[in-house]
Formats: C-alpha cells, sequence, structure tokens
C-alpha cells in the first residue's frame, strides 16, 4: 500500500495538542552570517520545521527567518535544545528562556514549539535539573512540547521518578540505514514517543556507497532524496542539512515516489549497529 505523503504531513505529539512537520530542517553548522539566508531558502521551498540548538550559536538567525518570511509563527514548528544545566533549577531556567527570547523575541507570547535536552552526558541530576526548567516552560506557554536527544532507554525509564511530562515528546537521535539503533527506536515506538532522525544523510559520507548509488539510479533519485524517503517510510522525522539553495529544494523534493518493500528492506539490512554511528549511538 502506498504511503501518501507530502511536504504538508504533520504528526500529532501524544498528550500535546501541537503537531511536528514530518520532515525538518537542521542547522547544525550553519554559521550565522549563512543560516538566515539558508532557513529563507528551506521556508521558500516549503519546509516548516526548523531544528537549531543552543550549542549551534544560530537561534538568533532562526528567529529573524521567521521575522523575515513573512509567514504567520502558527504555520511554523521550531525546535531548539539546551545542552548543559545551569548549575541550579533557576538557572537553568533562565537558559532556556533565553533560548526562547532569541527565537521568538522580547514579547510575553514569544514561545518555542519542541525543546529538547540535547545530550544525556551531563549526569542524572543535571538531567533531571533541565527536565525540570523544561516542565516549566510547557506551564508557562514558552514551549509546546518537550523531549530529549541522544537518550537511550535508561535514561527515559529514569525520568519517570520526577518527571511530571513523561513519556517525553519527542527523542532526537542518529538514525540512517547504516545506524538504526533498533532498541531504542523500538522502545519510542512502543512509549508513543516520536523520533525524529538527525544526520538522516550520514553528512554525506556514504555517497557513493553501491547499494545506495544502485537505488539512486533505480528510482532516478539522488542519493540524499533517497535517505530522506527512507527516514519517512520508517516513520521517523528526518532533519537534512544543507546550506546549498538547490539542496535544499532537492531534498524537500522526497514525495513523488516510494520505496518498494524489497528496497527498505535492502537498506534496513545495511545497519551496522553501534558501529555504523558516525555522532553517536544512544546508551541503553
Amino acid at each position: 500500500m502506498a504511503l501518501k505523503l507530502t511536504l504538508k504531513d504533520l504528526l500529532p505529539l501524544p498528550n500535546t495538542s501541537a503537531k511536528i512537520p514530518r520532515l525538518g530542517f537542521g542547522v547544525y553548522q550553519s554559521p550565522p552570517n549563512v543560516c538566515l539566508n539558508s532557513c529563507l531558502s528551506a521556508l521558500k521551498a516549503g519546509y516548516r520545521h526548523i531544528d537549531t540548538a543552543q550549542f549551534y550559536a544560530n537561534e538568533k538567525e532562526v528567529g529573524q527567518a521567521i521575522a523575515q518570511s513573512g509567514i504567520p509563527r502558527q504555520e511554523l514548528f521550531v525546535t531548539t535544545k539546551i545542552l548543559s544545566a545551569g548549575g541550579n533549577e533557576e538557572a537553568t531556567y533562565k537558559k532556556v528562556v533565553e533560548s526562547v527570547k532569541k527565537i521568538g523575541g522580547e514579547g510575553e507570547d514569544a514561545y518555542v514549539d519542541l525543546f529538547l535536552i540535547h545530550s544525556p552526558s551531563g549526569g542524572s541530576a543535571a538531567r533531571k535539573e533541565m527536565w525540570l526548567a523544561l516542565e516549566r516552560l510547557v506551564k508557562e506557554g514558552k514551549a509546546k512540547s518537550i523531549g530529549v536527544s541522544n537518550f537511550g532507554v535508561g535514561h527515559i525509564e529514569e525520568m519517570k521518578g520526577y518527571a511530571k511530562i513523561w513519556p517525553p515528546h519527542v527523542n532526537q537521535i542518529e538514525l540512517h540505514p547504516w545506524c538504526q539503533q533498533r532498541t531504542i527506536a523500538t522502545y519510542c515506538h512502543q512509549n508513543s514517543i516520536v523520533i525524529e532522525s538527525y544526520s538522516p544523510l550520514v553528512r554525506n559520507n556514504k555517497a557513493h556507497d553501491p547499494t545506495l548509488k544502485t537505488l539512486s539510479s533505480k528510482y532516478d533519485k539522488t542519493t540524499a532524496q533517497i535517505l530522506i524517503r527512507y527516514a519517512l517510510q520508517k516513520n521517523w522525522v528526518p532533519l537534512p542539512k544543507s546550506d546549498t539553495p538547490d539542496r535544499i529544494v532537492a531534498n524537500a523534493d522526497v514525495y513523488g515516489f516510494e520505496l518498494g518493500k524489497e528496497d527498505m528492506q535492502t537498506l534496513d539490512d545495511l545497519d551496522e549497529g553501534e558501529r555504523g554511528a558516525i555522532v553517536q549511538a544512544v546508551k541503553n
């Protein structure tokens, strides 16, 4: 049965009123002077979901692109992330509010659609501190939804001990054919946690992979388009990144074809487990 996906498709985030666009635009390593134009190119191409982070140092430029785009704010979905706790809940809360202001402006009605803990690496106390700050953001209307990134099963289970909002609405992890993280992916599906896929293009490291090139020729699509379509058909939310305008457009042109069942299996069979990660596999 064909998956009739479109660029406008949304996924509901469980236990919230928020809906996340099925395709996002990543801005990791997009310098501030480039990020603004890249975001504007993406929005012009039809993307409605931008993924930034405090660590990327371009939240302000994402906010400027939103303001300059002329697109009503409620039609856009913006994600950011906190990497490290502030040392106490109030200091951490101030850090996340600062991000909201960079993206949404100084007004009382400024908000982000999704705020994530970027990494579990700070330790248990830091994870708790950051999550409580994010819950406060939700309570105050400054975040529509909250989640985690790079969290394994144990990290998410641990949250039950202190979280008022559980499960997290999203877990953003590295996902592509060579790193499918099946344990955490299955856990997230079982617990209604939406899975976002970062590095879905494997940073172009696999552009010459023979299997991928064969499929690229078969479907007359770029290797990037094959990988993005694969992620969509896996029911992940892929976040491809590019600062090249024509590639930004091409990466959103993934709706006029569908990967057949056998070809999906061929890509599934490329999984190398943790060894296939180019950034990091989660610790379960």
